[in-house]
C-alpha cells in the first residue's frame, strides 16, 4: 500500500484536470474568501432566533434543494461513487454544524470561539504527519503568536457577553472543533476524485438526513418545527454567505496546503468580532483592536510565505 499523497502530488492531480496552469494562487484567494464568508456567517447567526440544531438542519435541507436543482438542471447526476466519497464528509460536517450552533446556546461566544481556534493546532499536526507538509519552527511560532492574538481579541470583550464557565456548552464546542478538523481532512482526501459542486450537494443532502433525528429530538416532535417566512430568509442568507464559504474552501483544498487553511481559520473569530462591532454595535476595546492587528499581520506573513514557497518549488 502507498501512503497518502503529499501536497505537491495533490496539486499536480488538480492541474491534470485543468491544464498545466498552477492554481495555488486562486486557491489562496478562494481560501481567504471562505474565511470572510464564515466570519460574516457568525454575525448572522448571532441575530437568528432559532434553536441551534434546527438552524443546522433546515440550512442543510435548503442547501440540498437549491444545489440539487442547479446540479440536475445542468444535466449532471450524483452517482453511487460520489455518495460513497461524500458520506464521511457529510456525517462529520452535519455533526459539527449542529454541535457548534447548539454550543452557542449553552456557553459564551468567547468560550466557543477560543475552543474552535484550537482547530489550527490539530490541522498543523495532521498536515505534518499525514501530508508531510514542512511546518518548521517559523510557522509554529507565527501560529502561536496568532493564537495568542485570537485569545486577546475574544477575552478582551468577555465582560460584555458574561463569559463564565458553562461545561456542557464547552464540551459541545470541543466536539464541534474535532469534527470540523476532521471535515477539513476528509474533504482534502476526496477532492481529487470528486468536483466541488457535486461534493457540496451530496454533503448537504446526506447531512440533512444525519441531523434529522437530532433536530427532531431537540424539538420534541417527529418533524422539526417548520421555519417561518422570516426564518427562511435568514436560512437563505446563511446558505448564500457561510454556505458559499464552504464551497470556496472545498475548492481550495485541492490547491493549497492544509497548514495554510488551518492557519487562516484563526482569522474567523477576529473578523467576526470586527463585524459584530461594525453591524451589531458591540463594544470593541483597544486590547481587542491590538489583538486583531497581531492576528491579521501574522496571517499575511503566512500567506506570503506560502506563495514564495510555491513559486520556488520545482515542477
Amino acid at each position: 500500500m502507498t501512503g497518502p499523497p503529499s501536497q505537491r502530488d495533490q496539486q499536480a492531480a488538480g492541474r491534470s484536470g485543468g491544464g498545466a496552469a498552477d492554481r495555488s494562487g486562486p486557491g489562496r484567494v478562494s481560501a481567504v474568501g471562505a474565511i470572510l464568508c464564515w466570519s460574516t456567517g457568525n454575525v448572522i447567526v448571532a441575530q437568528f432566533e432559532m434553536p441551534g440544531m434546527a438552524i443546522a438542519f433546515w440550512r442543510l435541507v435548503l442547501g440540498s434543494v437549491v444545489y440539487g436543482v442547479v446540479l440536475y438542471a445542468g444535466g449532471r447526476r450524483i452517482t453511487r461513487a460520489d455518495l460513497r466519497l461524500a458520506l464521511p464528509v457529510a456525517v462529520v460536517f452535519a455533526l459539527e454544524l449542529g454541535l457548534f450552533f447548539t454550543a452557542l446556546h449553552h456557553t459564551s461566544v468567547a468560550n466557543a470561539t477560543i475552543i474552535g481556534s484550537l482547530q489550527t493546532i490539530v490541522l498543523l499536526a495532521v498536515a505534518a504527519r499525514r501530508y508531510r507538509e514542512p511546518i518548521g519552527w517559523w510557522l509554529a511560532g507565527v501560529g502561536t503568536v496568532a493564537l495568542v492574538g485570537v485569545v486577546v481579541v475574544v477575552v478582551g470583550g468577555r465582560s460584555d457577553d458574561g463569559g463564565g464557565l458553562h461545561l456542557r456548552g464547552d464540551l459541545l464546542a470541543v466536539a464541534a472543533m474535532v469534527f470540523f478538523s476532521a471535515y477539513f481532512v476528509l474533504v482534502k482526501e476526496v477532492r481529487a476524485r470528486i468536483d466541488t459542486f457535486t461534493l457540496q450537494t451530496a454533503t448537504m443532502a446526506i447531512g440533512a438526513l444525519v441531523l434529522l433525528p437530532f433536530a427532531a429530538v431537540d424539538a420534541g416532535r417527529i418533524v422539526p418545527t417548520f421555519p417561518t417566512w422570516s426564518q427562511w430568509g435568514w436560512l437563505a442568507l446563511l446558505l448564500a454567505i457561510p454556505g458559499t464559504g464552504h464551497f470556496l474552501m472545498n475548492w481550495a483544498h485541492l490547491h493549497v496546503t492544509l497548514s495554510l487553511t488551518g492557519m487562516l481559520t484563526l482569522a474567523v473569530p477576529v473578523l467576526s468580532t470586527f463585524g459584530a462591532w461594525l453591524v451589531l454595535d458591540q463594544v470593541l476595546t483597544g486590547w481587542q483592536a491590538a489583538g486583531m492587528v497581531v492576528v491579521l499581520a501574522s496571517l499575511v506573513l503566512v500567506v506570503r510565505r506560502d506563495a514564495r514557497l510555491e513559486a520556488s518549488a520545482p515542477d
